[in-house]
């Protein structure tokens, strides 16, 4: 079984990367692929290694606490690898958990392929579990939390600048992060397509 992977983004396409591994390319599904070409440097993912009848599918995230995370939400009726991974594009992991042992069904139904049903479902049968993954983790019930889909309203461009960086793979808690340092450089008169490329440089400054 593959716990981990490390080598260089050889490809990427919108759900996964190929990992060159000593001359071995390996198709990785992740939540954020394009998150992982923004260096020439290995990077090293965390694998959920999915086996069903008809293929065999790996899953990589960056930390440890993803990796768990998905892996938990598998165990909920009705999550597959493909809406866990939704979930994880959608939120931090910390923030996923807060919600669940938080009963905040608002934040969770805003999670890609998460309704009313499922988001009850993963408060049923992962409330009591969560804690027990990492101690960090028992924490999370004191995270503060907010809705995962945020856009500030007072910038139009903003608005839609926002959402194309979302179709290049971006996560909401970036695209925050990046224009709370940018809104206040920014006169007003900025296009969408000049905020695309202030909110890029410092999206690839960290």
């Amino acid at each position: 079984m593959i716990d981990y992977l490390r080598g260089k983004v050889a490809h990427l396409e919108s759900e996964y990367v190929v990992l060159d591994v000593r001359d071995v390319g390996y198709r990785v599904f992740t939540p954020n692929p394009y998150g992982l070409a923004r260096t020439e440097e290995p990077v090293q993912l965390f694998i959920y290694h999915h086996v069903r009848e008809d293929a065999i599918h790996l899953f990589g995230f960056t930390t440890r606490d993803e990796q768990a995370l998905f892996r938990r939400l598998l165990e909920v009726s009705g999550i597959g690898p493909k809406v866990a991974l939704g979930v994880l594009a959608g939120g931090r992991p910390e923030a996923v958990v807060a919600a669940i042992q938080q009963e905040n069904i608002a934040f969770l139904t805003k999670l890609p392929g998460i309704g009313r049903k499922t988001a009850q479902r993963m408060i049923l049968d992962l409330k009591d579990k969560l804690g027990t993954i990492d101690s960090r983790w028992a924490l999370a019930s004191m995270i503060e939390i907010e809705a995962p889909v945020a856009t500030d309203s007072s910038s139009a461009a903003w608005a839609e600048a926002r959402e194309a960086l979302a179709g290049l793979g971006y996560r909401d808690v970036e695209l925050d992060k990046a224009w709370l340092s940018l809104k206040e450089k920014v006169t007003g008169e900025e296009s969408a397509d000049i905020l695309i490329k202030k909110a890029l440089q410092q999206l690839f400054q960290g």
